[in-house]
């Protein structure tokens, strides 16, 4: 977001700029004259969305291209289910845009403010071992190169592997070509389980369900479980009730919640007291409904967060090493650890390239300082093989990266070729990928 005085900032507070300009472009053609001007007074350019990357992927200390207003459908494809939307659009517009041609997202992630150009450039997913990221949906861009001419890229170029992914790299991303399924509704299970009993029949879990995930409050033996099955559009469905919905959600998810971790920054002896507390009164629920509203949840309370991508089969060893690290260290951790699962795919830089993947999130309250705390379960993670999500903090650098992603130098060679001056880098750019 913009602040008065033209500062940026990211949605996590861990980022900002004061950028030289800002612009707002509505159409195609408006970002092409931004590139070219830009170009032409040897400015960086970066296009950003909604803002909700942690890292500093999306700062524009010389341009700053805010999309907002690029939003909307640009046609349909109805017997191949394939949706070009403007770069843009935010994730949480979609499932209205695609209800009239009774279309969905194949998955979504579990926060949908993001732009849909945003959350493919930075490897955001959901959960579920046999469903992709969301930038394993996508079957075609267009995006605006570094002299300001269109390059589309369909299903059949060699390139969409890696455009489909691209950090902002390459070239500002202003139309993106969904895959979408028919529209479905969920089944959701949500319950409350030992932990020790979740960790020792989680890959049967995994590969049982359509969806699962979990989350564990630190200081608890608690498993916050989530198991959704895929049902036809046709199911009835059994919404939960609006005010029990509001009370778990709205009052206590985020109201009670912040004002916990705003006191325990103060006073962390409260911490492990109300996670134990949290893990009693949330989280044990029943209910059907349509997709997005299954997948997503309205979150608040600011947070900043580290994301690892693992071998699927060293998510436990990885995750008890992390629970026993917080018990050695006596942190006092007022936000929970979220372990999720993806496909493996073939997209260049994606954190489940070749591989089935698991993920392992940590969070610290924004006003809480949380190196310590990430840069300890880092070394974890790489210990068993881990890629950082390209959005959310680490440590690494390119050398390191080179050596986890086997089409690393390929897609550098294509980021020479794109874009030889840089017009698109940022320091954080330039660190992950090299100069």
């Amino acid at each position: 977001m913009t602040r008065p005085g033209g500062v940026w900032q990211n949605w996590g507070r861990s980022e900002s700029v004061r950028p030289l300009r800002i612009e707002y472009p509505s159409t195609v053609e408006a970002v092409q004259r931004a590139v070219q001007s830009a170009g032409r007074r040897g400015l960086p350019i970066k296009a950003v969305g909604a803002g909700h990357s942690f890292t500093g992927i999306a700062v524009a200390p010389g341009v700053l291209l805010d999309l907002r207003d690029l939003s909307g459908i640009v046609d349909v494809d109805r017997d191949r289910g394939h949706v070009r939307l403007l770069a843009g659009t935010r994730l949480h517009r979609i499932p209205a845009l695609l209800a009239p041609y009774g279309l969905e997202m194949e998955n979504l992630g579990d926060i949908d403010r993001q732009s849909i150009s945003g959350a493919i450039s930075t490897g955001t997913h959901g959960t579920g071992a046999r469903f992709g990221g969301l930038a394993t949906q996508v079957v075609g861009v267009t995006l605006v190169t570094s002299t300001g001419e269109l390059l589309t890229v369909d299903e059949h170029s060699d390139l969409l592997p890696a455009v489909a992914l691209g950090l902002g790299a390459l070239g500002i991303l202003v139309d993106v070509t969904l895959r979408c399924v028919p529209a479905f509704v969920l089944a959701a299970v949500e319950h409350p389980e030992p932990l020790d009993d979740v960790l020792a029949t989680l890959s049967g879990r995994v590969e049982a369900s359509d969806h699962f995930e979990f989350y564990w409050f630190p200081h608890t033996d608690v498993a916050l479980t989530k198991t959704h099955t895929r049902l036809p559009e046709s199911t009835v469905r059994r919404p939960l009730p609006r005010m029990g919905r509001w009370i778990d959600e709205t009052l206590l998810s985020n109201g009670v919640y912040r004002v916990v971790c705003a006191v325990g920054t103060a006073a962390p002896a409260i911490v492990p007291p109300f996670s134990r507390l949290a893990v009693r009164v949330t989280g044990d629920r029943e209910y059907a409904d349509a997709s997005a509203r299954v997948l997503t949840q309205a979150r608040t309370v600011r947070f900043r967060e580290m994301e690892y991508a693992l071998p699927a089969e060293n998510v436990r060893p990885a995750f008890e090493r992390l629970r026993a690290l917080v018990a050695e260290r006596g942190w006092r951790i007022s936000f929970p650890v979220e372990v999720r699962f993806a496909a493996a795919d073939d997209l260049w830089l994606s954190t489940a390239q070749g591989r089935a993947s698991g993920y392992i999130a940590v969070h610290r309250y924004w006003r809480e300082d949380p190196a310590e705390y990430f840069e300890a379960v880092e070394q974890i993670m790489l210990s068993y093989g881990g890629r950082p999500h390209w959005g959310k903090m680490h440590t690494l650098d390119a050398s390191s990266l080179r050596e986890r992603y086997p089409r690393f130098d390929d897609f550098t060679a294509l980021r020479d070729r794109l874009d030889p001056d840089r017009r698109f880098a940022n320091a954080y750019l330039t660190r992950v990928l090299g100069e």
